[in-house]
């Protein structure tokens, strides 16, 4: 890059921390350096025009896990593991409403549903006698019951006869939060540079050598927070899971209201404007899914669209506006990866697409990472 002496000075000089990715976990992370070190210089990459993996892309749910996704994590982790994560999940949310408030970010809290399709009546039953123990479990955290049983409301088709209510789910405006985040950050003497593809980075005696697609700088910290792609810089313990997403054109009178899960929380969908978003499907093919590739499959589309008319909307004409994905980042554990990678490198990634609801507070606890620094 040929930069001029003014650009040097003002942008790659004298840099303490370097956040890669200005996510909700990057920007946070970011913000909270900015409060502990008020007079570092601090600076954020971010590979895209917008902020490029799942924060902008996700489907705008604030929730913690319907109950069978909570049920299927019992399989691979312990209770304690479980009603910690969820924990953390509820804490993020708190601190994401906080740090930027309900109105800024479309907080509605319509509730959340799950539905079973006619093909899952044995994980329906399964979930039933499930759901007391499940409610007992998660009583310290929420001081009431969590699940519930409501008759189908919204006129769904071929599915189980009741669904599974969470009264404490709801929904937010993506593009809102991340457009208020970032000018919270911007505002708090942060610098966010786009379109910087960092390729690798080297580790000196005290400080690190950051080489992007176009130039290389010396930062004194590096803080790598992109999530579904940090195995592009080492990060073994997480893999990319693509994500796809569509959305109708508006409805006229329609009336489904909230956050919906089917399958596991492997399909979600909601209202939005008089429209229906919604996404997944990647337990389709999880391989083919296992890319950074922003793209859609006809496999997955077609699922969607069958959904849509089949299930969600049966009765309904209904056109898509706009398709898209974005890429999470997930790995054998749902815990989040918070760690100091090397001496001056650390990491908070493997948000196990949950980057709403934990995003806030990854972010913030990788800032904390240098809290003694």
């Amino acid at each position: 890059m040929n930069f001029s002496y003014w650009e040097t000075k003002t942008w790659f000089s004298n840099i303490d921390y370097t956040v890669i990715g200005s996510g909700i976990t990057g920007l946070n992370c970011a913000w909270y350096l900015k409060q502990k070190f008020p007079k570092a210089k601090i600076l954020v990459l971010e590979r895209g025009l917008l902020p490029n993996g799942a924060s902008t892309k996700n489907a705008g749910f604030a929730c913690f896990g319907s109950l069978s996704e909570i049920l299927e994590d019992l399989k691979s982790h312990s209770e304690e593991e479980v009603v910690e994560l969820i924990k953390k999940r509820v804490n993020g949310l708190k601190l994401l409403r906080r740090n930027l408030g309900d109105n800024a970010i479309g907080f509605k809290s319509y509730g959340g549903y799950e539905i079973f399709t006619k093909e899952d009546e044995e994980c329906f039953d399964y979930c039933l006698n499930k759901m007391d123990g499940i409610n007992r479990i998660l009583k310290p955290v929420f001081q009431e019951q969590v699940f519930s049983l409501e008759k189908n409301m919204f006129g769904f088709k071929s599915i189980q006869h009741e669904l599974i209510y969470n009264c404490f789910e709801a929904q937010i405006n993506t593009g809102r939060m991340m457009e208020a985040l970032l000018q919270k950050v911007q505002a708090s003497g942060v610098k966010i540079l786009n379109n910087v593809n960092v390729q690798e980075y080297s580790e000196k005696a005290d400080s690190v050598e950051v080489k992007t697609s176009d130039f290389s700088f010396e930062t004194g910290k590096l803080l790598i927070a992109t999530n579904g792609f940090a195995s592009q810089l080492g990060i073994a313990e997480v893999k990319p899971a693509r994500a796809q997403v569509l959305i109708t054109k508006p409805i006229e009178n329609l009336k489904i209201k909230g956050t919906f899960h089917i399958d596991k929380g492997f399909y979600y969908f909601r209202n939005i404007d008089d429209r229906i978003l919604f996404g997944g499907g990647r337990n389709l093919d999880l391989k083919a899914e296992e890319t950074t590739e922003f793209a859609q499959t006809q496999l997955v589309q077609n699922k969607l669209e069958e959904l849509l008319e089949t299930v969600i909307l049966p009765k309904t004409k209904f056109e898509i506006d706009q398709r898209w994905s974005g890429i999470m980042g997930m790995g054998e554990s749902k815990n989040p990866v918070v760690k100091q990678v090397s001496r001056n490198v650390y990491c908070g990634v493997r948000l196990g697409g949950m980057g709403i609801a934990i995003g806030s507070l990854v972010g913030k606890e990788l800032a904390e990472l240098l809290e003694h620094d």
